[in-house]
């Protein structure tokens, strides 16, 4: 049991700091007319994140992130594939657009985005694997497993109630008119690219 509480502790204060995901998860959440329909971009983001998680537990993703071109080149397609996405969102804040089901993006689009911003960051997968990965290497058995699933359980619980408190926050008029939360978004995207970019040694 032990091990299942540290993965918790341990899961929630990694996914806790504000960052391109969970940006994107929040974003959806206060765009879509209601919540259900941003449940595609809750799905994906937290697949992604079972998936590094596992990856990491099981020692696989630390090796592929040992050549210095896979790593260069994650960082590369992420920083391209960020300064797209914040464009978009820039664009789709500044249209006149009168209703949020227009602002929202479909579920095909929020899948996809979602799925590029989990596993085309690198700081997210580095992250992943330094310190969960790492952590888990204290456990064998039942009590590895435990430490997993608590991990896992936290992504799930987390993007399911970021993109719930984003449909509160968006349904209030002070927080979405104006596009004030597109805007922010695009230039918070922007920033992490540059970041990412300037990262590389």
């Amino acid at each position: 049991m032990q091990s299942f509480l540290h993965g918790l502790i341990l899961a929630f204060g990694l996914i806790m700091p504000l960052g391109v995901q969970n940006l994107f998860v929040f974003n959806q959440g206060a765009a879509q007319p209601n919540f259900w329909r941003a449940l595609p971009v809750v799905a994906a983001a937290s697949v992604c994140d079972t998936i590094l998680i596992l990856l990491a537990v099981q020692g696989v993703s630390l090796l592929l992130l040992k050549f210095a071109l896979f790593k260069n080149v994650l960082i590369g397609a992420g920083a391209l594939f960020l300064l797209y996405m914040g464009w978009l969102t820039w664009q789709g804040s500044g249209a006149a657009r009168q209703t949020q089901t227009e602002q929202g993006l479909s579920g095909k689009q929020q899948i996809l985005f979602a799925v590029s911003v989990s596993l085309l960051n690198p700081h997210a997968v580095l992250d992943t694997i330094g310190v969960i990965g790492t952590s888990s290497l204290s456990y064998e058995g039942q009590e590895k497993m435990l430490f997993t699933m608590a991990c896992i359980l936290v992504s799930w619980l987390w993007f399911f109630c970021l993109a719930l408190l984003g449909r509160v926050a968006g349904s209030k008029a002070w927080f979405s008119s104006g596009g004030l939360l597109g805007k922010t978004s695009a230039l918070f995207i922007w920033g992490s690219a540059v970041y990412m970019v300037a990262a590389i040694p």
